[in-house]
């Protein structure tokens, strides 16, 4: 059961791209008891500095702690809270569904009503892509579980500020 003081927060890190910065931040996460819902991590333009963006969720005194803890890392560039913001979100999902003559049809027609693409076609099945917030992707796998989901993968959720540009100083 959830607390009712329990925050799901969208944290956005710069980092330098180097071995073991990924494995620092989320031993500290997790060594502290905290689950990562989502992660994400992709060089930005400057080859020399990685982002990650996380997902946890906790009381907002230990966020701030996680935080205050996360930006005393040595590779740790800026630790930006874009819960504060107001954001844009993304995944990207992978899926695998059972079709058959019958049902083709309205499988295509949903993919083209969710802005998806499908990336093969087999006798059996068709893999389709879809991007979007988590609650598009979450509809979208509803819809398409009636037609029996063979598998599906997900990237993590990736953000950015719609307001603030983050330049890639030092702290």
């Amino acid at each position: 059961m959830e607390n009712k003081n329990t925050q799901r927060r969208t944290l956005s890190l710069l980092v330098d791209n180097e071995p073991g910065v990924l494995a620092r931040v989320t031993g500290l996460i997790s060594g502290r008891g905290f689950n990562i819902e989502s992660l994400s991590v992709a060089e930005t333009r400057d080859p020399q500095i990685s982002l990650i963006t996380i997902i946890i969720s906790s009381s907002s005194q230990f966020i701030e702690q996680i935080i205050k803890q996360l930006r005393k890392l040595i590779n740790i560039i800026k630790v930006i809270d874009l819960t504060e913001d107001d954001y844009v979100e993304k995944q990207l999902v992978l899926v695998k569904v059972k079709t058959n003559p019958a049902n083709r049809t309205e499988i295509r027609s949903l993919c083209e009503i969710f802005k998806g693409k499908i990336l093969d076609v087999s006798p059996k099945t068709y893999t389709m892509e879809f991007t979007g917030n988590e609650k598009k992707i979450r509809n979208i796998l509803t819809l398409l579980d009636e037609f029996g989901v063979e598998e599906q993968v997900s990237t993590g959720l990736t953000a950015m500020s719609r307001t603030r540009v983050y330049k890639h100083e030092r702290k």
